[in-house]
C-alpha cells in the first residue's frame, strides 16, 4: 500500500490542506491519505483554546466524503513533543508493508535542518514537498539541505530526486489557492464569513465550539 501522510495543527483545517492531499494523491498514485492532526508540534504552537480533540473532530468532519482519506490519533496517544521520525516510526508499527510518502510545505522543508534527526526521514519515507508553480523553476538541488546533497542524484527529471538509501524525493507544484489557517482565524475573530474557505461540516464545529472568536 502507498501510504500518503499529511500532517499539521489543522487549526483549522481547510480546503487548500484538502485540495493538497487530493493532487498528492492523484500525482503519486497512493492508495490512501492519512491525515495526522498535531498534538505538540515542536516548531509551532498550537492555540491553547482549541484542544486536540476537537483538531481531530474538525479532520474528522472535514474528510468523511473521501474514502481515500483517513485521520490518526496517534501523537495524542503519545505525550510530550511529537517528533516526525518519532511519528514516521510509530505508524511503521502500525502499518509494516505500507510505502510512506511524507508530504511537507516548502517552508517546511527548508527548515529540515532543524528538525530533530532529520536526515533519518530519508531512510524511512519517500518525501513529497509541495511548492508553489515557479519556485522550483530553476535548480531544485539548491532547496537540498547542504548536509545531504551529496547523498542525493536525479531521478527521472529535475523535480525528483534519489536518495543512497533508496527513497524519493519529489518537488510537487499545487493549485495555489491562497487560504490559510491563521487568515480563517482572523476572519472569524472579526465576524466575517469562512464559506468556501472551509468544508461546511467544518464552519458548523467553529460555530458549535464558538473558536477563534475574539
Amino acid at each position: 500500500m502507498k501510504l500518503g501522510i499529511l500532517g499539521g495543527t489543522f487549526n483549522p483545517i481547510h480546503l487548500a490542506h484538502l485540495r493538497i492531499a487530493e493532487e498528492v494523491r492523484e500525482a503519486c498514485r497512493l492508495d490512501k491519505v492519512l491525515f495526522l492532526p498535531a498534538a505538540t508540534p515542536p516548531h509551532k504552537q498550537v492555540a491553547a483554546a482549541v484542544p486536540f480533540a476537537i483538531r481531530f473532530e474538525m479532520v474528522r468532519a472535514a474528510i468523511a466524503d473521501h474514502d481515500k482519506f483517513s485521520v490518526s490519533d496517534i501523537e495524542q496517544q503519545h505525550p510530550g513533543k511529537n517528533y516526525s521520525v518519532q511519528t514516521l516510526q510509530l505508524l511503521r508499527q502500525e502499518f509494516p508493508r505500507a510505502e510512506f510518502y511524507f508530504i511537507i510545505g516548502l517552508d517546511s522543508f527548508r527548515d529540515l535542518p532543524s528538525w530533530k534527526n532529520y536526515q533519518k526521514l530519508f531512510e524511512l519515507t519517500h518525501l513529497v514537498v509541495v511548492t508553489r508553480p515557479g519556485i522550483n523553476d530553476g535548480n531544485p538541488f539548491e532547496l537540498l539541505p547542504v548536509a545531504v546533497q551529496n547523498q542525493f542524484c536525479y531521478s527521472c527529471s529535475p523535480e525528483k530526486w534519489q536518495h543512497q538509501k533508496g527513497k524519493t524525493l519529489l518537488f510537487l507544484n499545487d493549485t495555489p489557492l491562497g487560504i490559510s489557517s491563521t487568515g480563517i482565524r482572523e476572519l472569524v475573530a472579526t465576524g466575517r464569513s469562512i464559506r468556501y474557505l472551509v468544508p461546511p461540516a467544518v464552519a458548523a464545529l467553529i460555530a458549535r465550539h464558538d473558536l477563534y472568536r475574539s
